[in-house]
């Protein structure tokens, strides 16, 4: 694995926002402390969200982009890039690769997080069919798309995107954590995060109780001291 201080670049890519904030925004918030640039790039609008039936589907999209704005700005990340598909409806394509391909080009980074292509039987809700379809997508536009330059030929040939080759792809809600990150101290920032998403966390009496909780059991089994929070992922090392 790269030693955080290797990594200057980090591109995360998920199916919905609120995904990243959920899975690794203390994470996030320690790299960015850190001085490592990050990229929030949200391939779905999360226009099936929302709990309120008086709040107009179509004014859904909308709210929810302003929502990952305001919680990527909790955590320092302030380049937030939508891809605009269509919640509860992504699949594997070769568009989709293209377009994340596209933004791995652009941006450029060592290490890139994203969801986990496999179902989590133990953690269903982790594995959405839409964190699923991203995932995967992702991982092909890593391998081989993104370092290929005769695929998406477009993208080199008409936007001038050369290849570009991530060295690390870190997995969220993975069956196998392979590495944890002790999240402590950037705990209030990840509640900040999560409470911007308002349309999807302002009906949850304990937001913060849940969220600890769960965290408490990632350092737990991280073998991390009493009261100590984590994150936990699975960590895949790119061939050169």
């Amino acid at each position: 694995m790269l030693d955080d201080s290797e990594v200057s670049r980090v591109l995360v890519v998920t199916a919905h926002p609120d995904d990243v904030d959920f899975g690794a925004s203390g994470t996030i918030a320690g790299w960015v402390q850190a001085g490592t640039a990050v990229t929030y790039c949200v391939v779905t609008d999360g226009d099936a969200g929302g709990f309120d039936p008086d709040v107009p589907r179509s004014e859904i999209p909308t709210i929810r982009r302003a929502e990952q704005v305001a919680a990527a700005r909790a955590v320092g990340v302030t380049d937030v890039r939508f891809l605009g598909y269509r919640d509860g409806e992504l699949t594997v394509t070769h568009g989709l690769r293209r377009d994340i391909s596209r933004v791995i080009r652009q941006v450029r980074p060592q290490r890139l997080l994203t969801q986990t292509p496999e179902r989590n039987w133990e953690r269903i809700p982790a594995t959405h069919p839409d964190h699923m379809a991203a995932g995967e997508a992702t991982i092909q536009a890593v391998y081989p798309d993104a370092r290929n330059p005769f695929a998406h030929p477009s993208l080199l040939d008409d936007e001038g995107l050369d290849a570009w080759s991530v060295s690390e792809v870190w997995l969220m809600g993975h069956h196998t954590l392979t590495h944890y990150v002790d999240i402590t101290e950037q705990f209030p920032r990840k509640i900040a995060a999560l409470t911007a998403h308002e349309s999807q966390t302002g009906h949850l009496e304990d937001l913060e109780g849940f969220v600890r909780g769960w965290n408490t059991r990632t350092a737990t089994e991280a073998g991390y001291a009493s009261g100590r929070l984590a994150e936990g992922f699975f960590v895949s090392i790119m061939p050169g």
